[in-house]
């Protein structure tokens, strides 16, 4: 995408320093007395090359964080929008996650955060209510976050249902979905491992942490994966279109053709173009003469 303020290569490189940032601010927040998980109200800034691209972010966090939103200013070379988040609990994982849901949320606008911070008083501090709710109230919460954009919050709220019942393997696997959509596939990755403890036989999470290890590059280890899904649910159709992707990077096209063969008649209309690209006559004969010419 041309003529961005805010690029993908920036977006990449800087992933690791905002995470990095979320643990300082967590531990001045710790030195200063308050406890994990007290209530706190973080304001925000961020900033862009156009004033319009930080009213519609502006917009869309009125709209569906209900965060309250400053009128953006002009800066020396840039433009700067500020605001108030609502409040959520705090510690290390909760504050990281819910930087890094604004900071994925801003390159969405192409608009950069560039920080945060709250005001905390040690001798007066708030909790969440954990004792009179149960984790359905905080995972229906974390569901309502997450249909409306806010992906930081919604790992918060699972993580508060998590933290009433650790044996519900929905919101372990709820929580490593969300945590996959903001890039951190290790953590999320251990959240899938703890719903498959809990529910062997969940299937979702069993296929969800083969693309997980895809997306890692793990072919044989998603593979595994997928044949476990397949095992379980003979019908699912993308068990065997994934598996077929993965066999594809390992270089075995002829299983590859198999698997995406079984997805189309299992219904999966999608697999007919990786079998027109990899395993028609045509296509075939393409790589024969790729081959031959190296």
């Amino acid at each position: 995408m041309g003529n961005r303020f805010f690029t993908w290569i920036d977006f990449n490189s800087k992933f690791g320093k905002e995470m990095a940032s979320a643990v300082s601010v967590y531990e001045r927040r710790k030195e200063s007395g308050m406890a994990d998980y007290s209530l706190a109200t973080y304001d925000f800034v961020f900033i862009s090359d156009a004033k319009e691209k930080l009213i519609a972010l502006g917009a869309f966090l009125s709209n569906n964080y209900e965060y309250k939103i400053n009128v953006p200013v002009r800066r020396d070379d840039h433009w700067e929008l500020t605001g108030d988040a609502t409040e959520f609990p705090v510690d290390e994982n909760n504050l990281m996650y819910w930087g890094l849901g604004l900071y994925c949320k801003g390159y969405e606008f192409d608009c950069k955060l560039d920080g945060y911070g709250a005001m905390g008083d040690a001798c007066n501090q708030t909790f969440p209510d954990i004792e009179t709710k149960d984790d359905d109230y905080y995972f229906e919460r974390a569901m309502e976050c997450y249909n409306k954009g806010n992906l930081g919050m919604a790992i918060i709220h699972f993580s508060t249902a998590i933290r009433i019942n650790p044996n519900d393997p929905n919101s372990w696997y709820s929580r490593a979905t969300v945590k996959d959509q903001l890039h951190t596939w290790k953590t999320a990755r251990r959240d899938y491992d703890k719903a498959i403890e809990l529910a062997p036989d969940f299937t979702d999470a069993i296929l969800n942490r083969g693309v997980n290890k895809d997306n890692a590059g793990e072919y044989s280890e998603a593979i595994a994966d997928y044949t476990q899904v397949i095992a379980l649910e003979p019908g699912n159709e993308m068990a065997y279109f994934n598996r077929g992707n993965s066999k594809l990077n390992l270089k075995n096209s002829k299983g590859a053709c198999e698997d995406w063969q079984k997805a189309k008649e299992l219904g999966a209309t999608y697999a007919q173009e990786r079998i027109e690209q990899h395993c028609s006559q045509k296509s075939i004969l393409k790589k024969a003469r790729e081959l031959f010419k190296r």
